[in-house]
């Protein structure tokens, strides 16, 4: 297969806007030496997905965002993805610190929390930039442990100098540890945040590859969505390209985004970090799949950019790969891979066909898939259908990356809506 050569920006893109390119591809900064096997990111997603759907209790509540500003324009941060960091996430290029320093950090809906490794690194993973060094920033400042933003944290503790310590366990059995503080957050050459409260990770490991650390964008307090809030509005949205080669963007504040369908932001007692939405139905071919609306209302659905594969009620799964696999019968099955289990052998094909795919959230918003959000194509030998199915009817069914390629998806969180707009990059 050839690899296609990093791509420039689209034309348009304001100097501001925040590149998102995936850790693998030809466009990440990092080098190439710790990709990730197909493999090793479809089991490292298992792992995410059992976490999100056991935690019942941990995620931090949202914020009231009714009477947060608005007057700022937003700021665009140009997005990829993070293949060649060895994830299997999308990051961006942020600034820290004064004078601020780059870091290539992949960005999360899924969590609160932002942090990056900081010296002195006493257990920390292998990353392409040089690690932060605290003592070198003019702006940088640690929190007391009885200090007001101490309190924010979920889970914190008291260090022997009385600075304010944060823990957080990811459920791949990632996790880091370290300072709580502040300092500058550079998202552009025009745009900052002073006083942005984040993790100096001292004992970080897992799966972040060779990233610098994490943005979190979920809807607790101590989350880059929130404190933005009051500069930007509480409102964000990126595009996710459909190759590695392409770029896309991460986008603070209210964008300009035309022919974008909203559906009703939901939120579930227990999981109130989590952006979640109403999904009703499943189109194949066109043809919406018999699959009783009871089925997705028990489980309910979140939507993620840091889970890869869409996960779906056992019930709904069962009917989309039915009705796929009924239209794909001219193609040689292939062996499964991982957690799908409905793969095709295309070698020698120059064009291969396969049926659409929709999503249908409330207030019918449909949601095509492109192709690269129909099939996880680990080689020509072996392109598997890119959704699972969950084990328990009542688990919770989550859209992942996969499936909001090239979209614009927008979190309206002060308009308690979630919007998609096609073909918005890549």
């Amino acid at each position: 297969m050839l690899i296609a050569p990093c791509s420039d920006l689209k034309a348009g893109y304001s100097s501001s806007r925040l590149q998102v390119v995936h850790g693998h591809g030809p466009c990440s900064p990092l080098t190439d030496d710790q990709k990730l096997s197909h493999r090793e990111v479809l089991d490292g997603d298992r792992e995410r997905v059992l976490s999100i759907q056991r935690q019942m209790s941990a995620a931090t509540a949202p914020v009231d965002v009714e009477k947060l500003g608005r007057g700022s324009p937003p700021v665009n941060i140009p997005a990829r993805t993070g293949s060649s960091l060895g994830t299997g996430n999308y990051v961006v290029t942020v600034g820290f610190g004064t004078p601020g320093r780059k870091f290539s950090v992949i960005f999360d809906t899924g969590s609160d929390l932002s942090w990056i490794q900081c010296a002195p690194c006493n257990d920390c993973y292998a990353q392409e930039e040089p690690v932060f060094d605290p003592e070198a920033s003019s702006t940088y400042a640690a929190f007391l442990c009885n200090s007001t933003d101490c309190g924010r944290l979920y889970s914190n503790s008291c260090s022997t100098d009385n600075r304010c310590r944060y823990s957080v366990q990811y459920g791949d059995q990632s996790e880091t540890e370290g300072t709580f503080g502040r300092d500058v957050l550079t998202l552009s050459p025009s745009s900052a945040l002073p006083g942005f409260l984040f993790g100096c990770g001292e004992a970080n490991r897992g799966l972040f590859g060779r990233a610098a650390g994490l943005l979190g964008l979920g809807r607790g307090s101590v989350s880059l969505a929130l404190q933005a809030a009051r500069k930007y509005g509480a409102v964000f949205s990126y595009c996710l390209p459909s190759r590695s080669s392409e770029t896309g963007y991460l986008t603070i504040g209210r964008g300009i985004s035309s022919n974008v369908s909203y559906t009703r932001m939901r939120s579930v007692p227990g999981l109130l970090s989590f952006y979640f939405a109403d999904l009703v139905a499943i189109k194949v071919g066109g043809k919406q799949l018999s699959i009783q609306k009871a089925v997705f209302r028990k489980a309910g659905t979140l939507i993620d950019s840091g889970t890869v594969i869409t996960r779906l009620p056992p019930a709904a799964y069962a009917a989309l790969r039915t009705a796929f696999r009924g239209q794909m019968g001219q193609y040689e099955a292939a062996p499964a891979l991982s957690i799908l289990d409905t793969c095709y052998n295309f070698t020698g094909y120059e064009r291969v066909s396969v049926p659409t795919v929709a999503l249908v959230f409330a207030s019918r918003t449909e949601v095509q898939m492109a192709f690269s959000g129909i099939l996880y194509v680990a080689s020509a030998a072996q392109a598997c259908l890119a959704f699972a199915g969950n084990e328990m009817a009542e688990d919770v069914a989550i859209v992942g990356n996969m499936q909001q390629k090239t979209y614009t998806v927008v979190y309206d969180v002060a308009g308690k809506k979630i919007g998609f707009g096609a073909q918005a990059c890549g």
